[in-house]
């Protein structure tokens, strides 16, 4: 029955009935999915360019897919086409490492190699042309610079980029408007840990001290540590007794700390203020940002 099923679904592929392998697998609980009937579907999503379906469904087996190069070049052609440019790179040369020589794999990282010099461009003009306070976030700083996802609690973040939906969905449950920033950088790796880890926090020109934070929440549900997940912003606001003053968006090394998205001046649809909280101190709210850029900005190493 099996071997049926697989010989169907290469025919379906030449055929390019893609909706009919899609429906196929589907109807096959997940549980009962393995890596090979996985991969067959994530392939499909691509091929009916259903960019942020694959991701996902490509992830799930991210840990057996680690030394088959067609993993990595399926992963990595759906990151290009969500223009997720680091992350596709990362996947392609991965692909060439274990299959040298690839001539659609070697292709793909000269295709990225240009759209990053066309980013760094934009990234450039961009920040001359920025008002005070505005600046924009590099499209790389996720992959580069900001992200740790060596860390060893990095997994308990970490989740596949939101689609729109689930972004609106999110925004309903919390009753708030996200800032754009915060979607767009949780677009391309959506929460973890950052390398840069503290903040500091001043008066007038002096440094007072520096707050530390242990992660950032993603925009979703899978994982505890997500916005809307069970140890997420509405569990800690109602069981630790956090303000409510908007989402809580960063976890702290103590329970008794977290850094939120602060909606008073703004109202529920405006850009929120980054605030610091402690519930030791319930009546003492401490001003971090401005915004979500200038808080992502403002993080420094130990």
């Amino acid at each position: 029955m099996r071997e049926e099923l697989l010989e169907q679904l290469e025919e379906w592929h030449e055929e390019d009935e893609f909706e009919a392998i899609v429906d196929a697998i589907t109807e096959i609980p997940e549980e009962e999915r393995d890596y090979v009937l996985t991969s067959h579907l994530g392939r499909a999503l691509n091929n009916l360019e259903r960019y942020e379906e694959a991701v996902e469904q490509f992830l799930s087996i991210a840990e057996e897919g680690q030394e088959d190069p067609l993993w990595h070049y399926r992963i990595g052609l759906a990151y290009y086409y969500l223009e997720q440019y680091d992350n596709a790179r990362e996947a392609f040369e991965a692909a060439d490492r274990l299959e040298p020589g690839d001539e659609d794999t070697l292709e793909f990282l000269e295709w990225i190699r240009g759209k990053t010099e066309e980013q760094e461009e934009e990234a450039a003009v961009s920040a001359v042309e920025a008002p005070t306070g505005q600046a924009s976030i590099p499209a790389d700083t996720d992959v580069t610079d900001f992200w740790d996802d060596g860390a060893e609690a990095a997994d308990s973040f970490i989740m596949a980029p939101p689609t729109d939906d689930l972004v609106e969905s999110i925004e309903e449950e919390l009753v708030f408007k996200l800032p754009a920033a915060y979607i767009r950088m949780m677009k391309v790796h959506n929460g973890g840990i950052p390398r840069r880890r503290y903040f500091p926090v001043t008066s007038g020109d002096a440094t007072e001290g520096r707050i530390e934070i242990a992660g950032v929440l993603g925009i979703g549900r899978e994982k505890r540590l997500s916005l809307c997940g069970e140890a997420g912003s509405r569990h800690m606001i109602e069981s630790r007794g956090y303000p409510e003053i908007g989402v809580v968006l960063c976890v702290c090394p103590s329970e008794a700390e977290a850094v939120m998205l602060d909606y008073r001046a703004a109202g529920n649809d405006g850009e929120p203020e980054i605030v610091h909280v402690d519930q030791r101190h319930p009546d003492k709210i401490t001003r971090l940002a401005p915004n979500f850029q200038a808080f992502v900005q403002g993080l420094v190493h130990e």
